[in-house]
């Protein structure tokens, strides 16, 4: 009997469970990772690239896209399912302006596509959409950034850094430690760099970021940017290891020191 929680989306199990949505997670936690950093007035998004093949045009390959001209998004999971869901939410955000004539806000395309994340947990001959998402962006006559995340069962939650995806759970403790809220500009884009070495052992070339600094302005920075990031951040952390062996090498010496001092001269 068990099997059928398995197979059948509108079944619960005993505990409460639905085992579909549990399954669509574990496709987002084996996604390449994704990073959002909200600072004071910029919000970034940084993304984990995979190799691209040598005959694959990279122009084909997106992981962060826009949404709308003051609205971007980046997913993690089944890419193919991103692609759907992007579709229906960019038509969501032209619609929005065609009746209401006045552009979505952050959060009303957040809870728009969380809820059609949400039908699919709950209708016979569908499955549940294989991705979560980080949008990122500025509310219509608001200097305030603004970073959401989805989940594959629905749920949306309003973030100052967040990371989903392949090691998720390390990226998220090492934001925990590190972000500090009124962040700048420069210091938002190295923390999301930052993050993203924490998983990504290849360095810049499998990283790809985007900024956006106000309504309607996203960049994306080039290969080279990227690569100075990267190394003045191993020239910081080797400057740390550097000034450690120092302090335990001046502890070492103190330590010495004190126990000529105690121990009497044997005679």
């Amino acid at each position: 009997m068990s099997g059928s929680y398995d197979r059948a989306l509108t079944v619960f199990s005993p505990d409460g469970h639905l085992f579909q949505v549990e399954y669509a997670s574990e496709a987002v936690r084996r996604g390449t990772c994704a990073v959002g950093v909200r600072g004071k007035d910029v919000v970034v998004l940084g993304v984990e690239k995979k190799s691209v093949l040598q005959l694959q045009d990279p122009r084909t390959v997106r992981k962060v896209v826009m949404l709308d001209d003051h609205i971007c998004l980046a997913f993690a999971g089944l890419t193919a399912d991103g692609r759907v869901l992007i579709d229906r939410a960019r038509v969501e955000c032209q619609s929005h302006r065609l009746t209401v004539e006045d552009p979505v806000t952050v959060e009303y395309i957040t809870r728009h596509i969380a809820t059609i994340q949400q039908k699919y947990t709950q209708s016979g001959g569908v499955r549940p959409f294989g991705i979560a998402t980080l949008i990122v962006g500025f509310d219509p006559h608001d200097t305030k950034p603004k970073l959401y995340q989805t989940e594959p069962g629905g749920i949306y939650s309003e973030w100052k850094a967040n990371a989903i995806g392949r090691s998720s759970k390390t990226v998220r403790e090492f934001l925990e430690k590190n972000h500090k809220d009124d962040l700048s500009r420069d210091d938002a884009i190295k923390l999301t760099v930052k993050s993203l070495l924490e998983v990504v052992q290849t360095g810049a070339k499998n990283i790809e970021i985007s900024v956006m600094e106000s309504y309607g302005k996203i960049t994306s920075l080039e290969l080279s940017q990227i690569e100075a990031i990267v190394q003045e951040i191993e020239r910081e952390k080797e400057a740390e290891a550097e000034r450690k062996r120092s302090r335990l090498a001046a502890t070492a010496a103190n330590q010495a020191a004190m126990t000529q001092r105690v121990d009497p001269p044997t005679q």
